[in-house]
This record gives structure tokens, sequence and C-alpha cells, in this order.
């Protein structure tokens, strides 16, 4: 049973990255002054883009394989959290309401992932590290 546990472990961490590190990806090419103009129409300093991109691409690839992946759960949980609240928090704009919806989903499965760890097939248990 344990070894069904770590590979269903281990697929949730190839599963769950996808989306950021695609987002963090995407924001290094032409996009980035845009996204950049973006943030900072919605209050949020532009500033804290290459942030955002270490986050999303970083933090993405971290728990893709299994490194630092408590510490890379919870900081994308709560960066999810954020841009929930920050982003999507105005329902009368059509498909806000939905994206803030999915955002605390992305967030709970991070949450869940930094209480369970990465599981055996990670870097983190060859480093035998719990962070």
């Amino acid at each position: 049973m344990k070894n069904f546990e770590n590979a269903l472990l281990l697929l949730a961490r190839i599963l769950m990255p996808i989306l950021f590190i695609a987002a963090g990806y995407g924001k290094l090419g032409a996009s980035y002054a845009a996204t950049q103009q973006y943030m900072q129409a919605m209050g949020v300093p532009g500033a804290l883009l290459p942030l955002t991109i270490l986050l999303e691409l970083g933090g993405g690839l971290a728990v893709l394989f299994g490194l630092l992946t408590r510490t890379a759960a919870m900081a994308t949980a709560v960066f999810t959290l954020l841009t929930a609240f920050i982003f999507h928090s105005d329902f009368s704009q059509g498909v806000n309401q939905l994206m803030f919806m999915k955002n605390l989903t992305i967030a709970g499965g991070y949450v869940l992932l930094f209480v369970s760890g990465p599981g055996a097939l990670s870097i983190d248990r060859l480093l035998n590290k719990k962070w």
C-alpha cells in the first residue's frame, strides 16, 4: 500500500505544478511588460513580478522534483490565496467567481501536500530532509 501511496504522491506532484510552471515560463517572454502593467493596474507593484515568476516557475519545478516540497507547497498555497483575493474577488466580473474557487481548490491541494510531504519518490527523501 505504501508504494501505491508514494506513486500517487508523485502523480500529484507532477499534475499540481503544471499550471504554475507554464504561467511562470510564459511571463518571461513578450508578456512580461503586459503582466507588469496588469499587476500595477490591480494595485500590486510591478516590481514583484520577478518574485512571482520565481515562485511560479521555481516553486513549480521544486514541487515537481520533490525538492523543498513543503516550503514550496506552503508558499504556493499562500500565493494562490493572495491572487484569489487580489485578482479574482470582483464577482461582478463574469469568470471571477469560478477563478476564485479554482484558486481556493488549488491552495487546498498545496496545503495537503505540505501536510503529507513529497513521498518516497522525491529529492527531499533522497536528502532525508523534511522541508
